[in-house]
């Protein structure tokens, strides 16, 4: 078996968006597996990979300012990595006792009425994270029969997938990062519902796509303030739109920007000091 290099990353401060982005970074330069948590991730690549100067370039390159990086390494010894994985990172978990996610290679698995497989690769939503989490429950307790809805910033693809089997359609799902892309199409196929339509790009994808029934963004405060005239733009009158990645103390930002784009705020939930917003669309009189 390959020995491999364990690269520690934390940074602060850190949320999940950085913790993706630092991976897909490392992923464009042989990295093959990542474990993030709140203080930063773990990153693992073969040690005749491994080259220090990555390292720097990819701090140099890393887009978000005033976060503090620090990075430290450590080599170990080859072993399996899908047991180790199992054993000590991605376990399967459920949702309010409704929804269960696992990976392919996990043998004990809970029962639940919505079984997802998400073989994360680079970690991008496992359901482990509190935002996730906090879109997950909005998704079994909201009425999806028959409903369009899109998914930006898919990620794993875990929200569109879970979307798709409780009758939501179309679905559609957009990804930014190409790995992370490859790797939503991976998942949909795993799940057999191949009918959801993962796109690669941003939210101006959002333009060819019409209007949907429920909007959901999963990214960070900063990125729903800057394309949240496009996501209201993409929704029905009427239609609900779910957003996460941020702080409780983030919100009321977000819902001050939203109502410029006839967005009301309808309800929050907290987890952990993250928040997950409610926004409903309104209906003008012409229409």
């Amino acid at each position: 078996m390959n020995n491999y290099m364990e690269v520690r990353v934390d940074l602060t401060p850190c949320d999940e968006t950085m913790t993706d982005v630092f991976a897909a970074l490392l992923c464009e330069r042989g990295y093959e597996s990542f474990v993030p948590d709140r203080e930063g991730l773990t990153a693992y690549v073969k040690t005749g990979d491994f080259d220090e100067s990555v390292i720097r370039e990819v701090m140099v390159q890393f887009p978000f300012e005033e976060v503090d990086a620090s990075v430290s390494w450590q080599e170990i010894e080859g072993q399996d990595w899908n047991a180790e994985w199992e054993k000590n990172y991605f376990k399967p978990i459920i949702v309010d006792d409704l929804c269960v996610i696992h990976s392919s290679f996990h043998t004990d698995i809970p029962q639940a009425p919505y079984d997802i497989v998400i073989d994360p690769k680079m970690a991008f939503g496992t359901g482990h994270h509190q935002t996730t989490t906090l879109m997950l429950r909005w998704l079994l307790s909201l009425p999806m029969e028959g409903r369009s809805l899109v998914d930006v910033g898919t990620g794993t693809g875990i929200l569109a997938i879970l979307a798709a089997m409780r009758g939501a359609s179309p679905v559609r799902a957009i990804e930014i990062d190409e790995f992370a892309h490859v790797n939503a199409v991976e998942n949909v196929a795993l799940n057999h519902h191949g009918e959801i339509d993962v796109v690669l790009g941003d939210a101006s994808a959002l333009k060819g796509m019409g209007k949907s029934d429920y909007l959901l963004a999963n990214i960070n405060k900063n990125i729903i303030l800057n394309d949240i005239e496009a996501y209201s733009e993409a929704l029905n009158p009427g239609g609900v739109m779910l957003l996460s990645g941020f702080y409780e103390r983030d919100a009321a930002d977000i819902v001050a920007k939203a109502s410029e784009f006839r967005l009301v705020y309808d309800s929050v939930v907290v987890l952990d000091d993250w928040a997950s917003l409610k926004l409903v669309k309104s209906v003008s009189i012409s229409e």
